[in-house]
């Protein structure tokens, strides 16, 4: 089956686009009509992976993030990448508490909160070329969401 529905953005790296990517996803999936928890967690999801991509993929340069949202079949997935200096060790630093940042002002949870409120998250990245996220998240139609709490 072909893709329902798509978007692609690209965007510097600057902390005010971090907002704008969370609030555009959210718009781009509100046509799913998903409930506000999982609204609210695919903004987070999005947000620690945007605040990636600045913070840890560009560290002190500037940069353009890029990400792609797809919906199909019920399934919401977003790619979400940079040209940064990658990750050496990906599943060392999908490790909670892990951090690469030299001044330790971040709590190296990202990845860990992108897992929890995510159905899939896979990360790729070539140190030294940049690193992509991707997250899925089945929404299920409002009537099937009732059924399902009410069991």
């Amino acid at each position: 089956m072909k893709y329902q529905n798509f978007i692609k953005l690209s965007f510097p790296s600057k902390s005010v686009n971090e907002a704008f990517a969370r609030t555009a996803i959210a718009a781009f999936c509100a046509q799913m009509d998903p409930t506000v928890e999982q609204i609210n967690d695919i903004k987070t999801s999005v947000s620690e992976a945007v605040t990636n991509c600045i913070v840890h993929g560009y560290r002190d340069t500037f940069g353009i993030i890029y990400i792609t949202a797809t919906i199909k079949e019920n399934v919401l997935t977003v790619k979400i990448a940079d040209k940064g200096i990658g990750i050496e060790d990906v599943n060392k630093a999908m490790q909670p508490l892990f951090t690469t940042d030299p001044n330790g002002e971040r709590a190296g949870i990202g990845f860990a909160v992108m897992q929890s409120f995510m159905d899939s998250v896979k990360v790729k990245s070539v140190f030294g070329k940049g690193t992509r996220v991707v997250m899925t998240k089945k929404i299920m139609p409002r009537d099937q969401n009732v059924i399902a709490a009410e069991n």
